[in-house]
């Protein structure tokens, strides 16, 4: 096996190990019984030690398989990691939110323990919708699944990229231009539909939009650079939301590919 090779097998060894992960998370959401957590306020929160070890993992993925190169890339990853930051310490450490929510609502803060804070079924519930146990099971079944999604996509697109300057087209890439960057996203909408706080609910759409733009500003430079081999995938392939079953041009250039939508040199 030459190096290339051996580069590769660990690449989509690495990313079989996220989606695996992944797939063990949903898997498991789906199999929980709703209602069997309950942890009241004071047993929940003050956990430092679970904000340190949730942050650091996922910005650690953040920058390891996103890989930020240009300064706008460093801007939304710094701005990614700031979101992951105060969605963490407020799910494990200070429930800034719910001290802000607990007078307009006539509680005391207290009274939100773990399953309480999932603050779209406390909504439900209080509404007479879906009772609370039902509503935390439900936006944890389709939060990790998002999740799982996102962190899949950014695997496979991770995966699929080499080193190089070659445009890449086929793997992932023949379905979707951005699929990191809709990986990303996905992960910003399933926090929100898990825990959501008021920063993280003002900082996702401001997220998205960031890599809207920088999709965008990637696929001119790659314009610029490919040309007419561009503009044709780009005119067969969706940015982000994935299109029915179509017949899809050869892959421009040959495998293993180096330059992506997503990853350029």
């Amino acid at each position: 096996m030459n190096k290339g090779s051996a580069v590769r097998a660990v690449r989509w060894s690495l990313a079989g190990v996220i989606i695996g992960g992944g797939l063990w998370l949903f898997a498991r959401s789906v199999r929980d019984v709703p209602g069997v957590h309950r942890v009241p306020f004071d047993s929940w929160y003050g956990n430092w030690r679970a904000v340190l070890i949730a942050t650091g993992l996922f910005t650690l993925f953040l920058l390891g398989f996103s890989r930020p190169r240009h300064r706008m890339e460093w801007k939304n990853a710094g701005l990614y990691t700031a979101f992951l930051i105060s969605l963490f310490t407020e799910m494990f450490g200070i429930p800034l939110t719910i001290y802000l929510l607990a007078p307009l609502l006539g509680v005391p803060p207290w009274a939100f323990g773990m399953n309480e804070s999932h603050l779209w079924a406390f909504a439900l519930d209080r509404l007479g919708l879906v009772p609370l146990h039902l509503g935390v099971y439900l936006v944890m079944v389709v939060s990790v699944s998002l999740i799982a999604a996102g962190v899949s996509l950014l695997a496979v697109g991770w995966a699929t990229v080499y080193r190089g300057q070659t445009l890449v087209t086929d793997g992932i890439y023949r379905y979707l231009r951005h699929p990191q960057y809709l990986g990303l996203i996905l992960i910003v909408l399933a926090f929100n539909i898990q825990w959501p706080t008021l920063p993280t609910l003002l900082m996702a759409p401001v997220l998205i939009i960031m890599y809207v733009r920088l999709a965008r500003r990637e696929d001119e430079e790659l314009a610029t650079i490919f040309g007419e081999a561009f503009l044709g995938y780009a005119a067969r392939t969706p940015a982000f939301i994935p299109r029915g079953r179509r017949r899809l041009g050869p892959p421009v250039g040959e495998a293993p590919a180096e330059l992506s939508s997503d990853e350029m040199v």
